[in-house]
């Protein structure tokens, strides 16, 4: 008796103990904070401190670093 192939695909499921891969989201958002981070450091620099919130003044340097860093933060997650 011959087998027949089945309609349905082959599912790839992870082994147990494996995660299942990121989101297609994920690597977007994760690269977008880390580019936002440092555009809000590069804007801040070049406009000699009047923006991109005056009222912060040096401080704008440690929220581009903390915007930065929940991508960095967000490679560890990374599959």
């Amino acid at each position: 008796m011959a087998r027949t192939k089945s309609s349905k695909p082959a599912r790839a499921e992870p082994a147990s103990g494996e995660e299942a891969p990121n989101p297609v989201w994920f690597k977007p958002v994760m690269f977008g904070f880390m580019l936002l981070g440092l555009a809000w450091i590069i804007v801040f620099y070049v406009s000699q401190g009047r923006l991109p919130i005056p009222d912060l003044n040096s401080w704008n340097i440690l929220v581009g670093f903390g915007i930065a860093f929940i991508g960095f933060l967000m490679t560890t997650r990374w599959r």
